[in-house]
């Protein structure tokens, strides 16, 4: 496949000229596939489904009628919208395709040029309503399975915390307790608490967006965000304590719009900020620097080292085997969330003795859609 951005018709015919007169008569507009026939149709899907846009099949063809593929794109390409060319009034079986759901448009042949660039572009507009439609519910469902896994684990801690003040609490006096103890099981039993409220008010914020209307691009009455009024957001609202906050430094060298899934981004960078204050969360020194540029935003911290070749696996593996990649599941959220809409992450380390400057950078696409390809 090439880097056309345009939307893709698959036309299906076994007149030959049929097929040239249509690429001719549409190919300025949209990238055109041709087929003869139903089993070629179905054999040319196979590796380039996902890409197809639109189907337009003549319905009465030598070997396999084109309502049959239609039924076979509804099952296996439910994405593509579909649209039948005839000459024939079968009205018994164009009926059975309209109500199945499987048939967006009936044009009869021949057809007016006209007539039909008018429906692809409503097929096209149609499919990516669809698209925009699915994607929100994808990240409803990561962002479920992202916030189920967040929420257990501090939610465990504390839990586990406080069974183990009141085991205590039932051995001996509280007066004969350490101190110290209970001073730091109810400091951690705190800031995960307020770690959870933190993630869980971002979740529902990504959730409203993902429902409030096609392509999470804003929502309805609200407005895309730069990368530099996130981040300040995000420092605004998150859960720190003042050494934590001193510890933070913004930097905004280029600033840019954040168009594509804004709250979904702003669960991301809270999720990436979590991590980065529990690895420094026993640095006598910690120091956390955001960096906006470049269509890129970037955290740097200088917790404690980490194995070479860790970064790679916190974006491709569920690791939960040490404290520093115990939040690993996250970054793989984060990772998907990015690819989404054309993004990226980057986890670099320079080691530096006992400590190690690791930066996470998100990446955003530069690329625009014309909305009208």
């Amino acid at each position: 496949m090439t880097d056309d951005s345009r939307a893709t018709v698959l036309y299906v015919d076994d007149e030959e000229l049929a097929c040239k007169y249509f690429s001719q008569a549409v190919g300025a507009r949209y990238r055109v596939l041709t087929a003869p026939g139903v089993d070629a149709a179905l054999a040319l899907l196979v590796g380039v489904g996902g890409e197809v846009d639109v189907l337009v099949t003549d319905y009465r063809m030598p070997g396999r009628l084109g309502s049959e593929l239609l039924q076979e794109v509804a099952r296996w390409y439910p994405h593509i919208v579909c649209m039948l060319v005839t000459a024939y009034a079968d009205k018994q079986v164009l009926l059975e395709l309209i109500n199945g759901g499987s048939l967006f448009r009936l044009l009869e042949k021949p057809f007016d040029m006209p007539s039909m660039l008018s429906a692809l572009q409503l097929a096209v507009q149609t499919g990516r309503e669809r698209a925009a439609r699915r994607q929100g519910l994808m990240a409803i469902d990561e962002s479920l399975a992202f916030l189920a896994h967040e929420l257990n684990t501090p939610l465990g801690a504390i839990a586990n915390f406080a069974r183990g003040i009141e085991r205590r609490a039932e051995v001996v006096e509280m007066v004969e307790a350490p101190a110290a103890e209970i001073v730091e099981a109810a400091a951690l039993m705190h800031d995960n608490a307020r770690y959870c409220l933190a993630i869980l008010a971002s979740f529902v914020d990504t959730v409203r967006l993902a429902s409030a209307g096609p392509g999470m691009r804003g929502g309805r009455g609200r407005r895309a965000a730069s990368a530099g009024q996130m981040l300040t957001g995000l420092l605004d609202t998150y859960p720190l304590s003042a050494t934590q906050r001193a510890a933070i430094t913004l930097v905004i060298e280029d600033d840019f719009a954040i168009t594509e899934s804004p709250n979904c981004v702003a669960l991301i960078l809270s999720s990436v900020l979590g991590y980065a204050l529990r690895r420094l969360a026993a640095h006598p020194h910690p120091r956390l620097v955001f960096n906006v540029g470049n269509r890129h935003i970037s955290l740097s911290d200088n917790g404690p080292a980490i194995l070479p070749d860790l970064p790679e696996r916190l974006l491709h593996d569920p690791i939960s085997s040490d404290s520093v990649a115990e939040p690993a599941w996250s970054m793989i959220f984060c990772q998907r969330m990015m690819h989404s809409f054309g993004g990226n992450i980057d986890i670099g380390i320079v080691s530096n003795g006992a400590d190690s400057d690791t930066t996470v950078t998100l990446s955003f696409p530069v690329h625009i859609r014309n909305e009208h390809d």
